[in-house]
């Protein structure tokens, strides 16, 4: 499965109401770390199947989604869980500890 892109159209149903955990990649077109890591999520993603979804929400495309979550910092990864903030991730990591992080996440 591939990263989708959500916003504030879907993030209630693709994000909140999932029902596998989800990923949130929160990130901007201008962020040189969040380019570095989003093939990692895009293999991740893949690697797991159904089991995790990951999904990427543009901050400067939906500032309010950045806002009601406290992103003050980019990349910031949230690992949602039936539609609540179950861990989070600030800053750029290699593939290897983002995957540990989700699978840990994930079991």
């Amino acid at each position: 499965m591939a990263t989708v892109k959500a916003d504030k159209n879907n993030f209630q149903s693709d994000v909140l109401q999932a029902s596998e955990p989800v990923v949130v990649d929160f990130w901007a077109e201008w962020c040189g770390p969040c380019k570095m890591i989003a093939p990692a999520l895009d293999e991740i993603a893949a690697e797991l199947g159904g089991k995790v979804k990951i999904a990427k929400v543009n901050i400067d495309e939906n500032p309010e989604l950045a806002a009601q979550y406290g992103v003050r910092s980019i990349p910031t990864l949230m690992m949602f869980k039936g539609g609540e903030v179950a861990d989070m991730k600030v800053g750029a990591a290699p593939k290897t500890a983002l995957s540990a992080w989700i699978n840990g996440a994930v079991a």
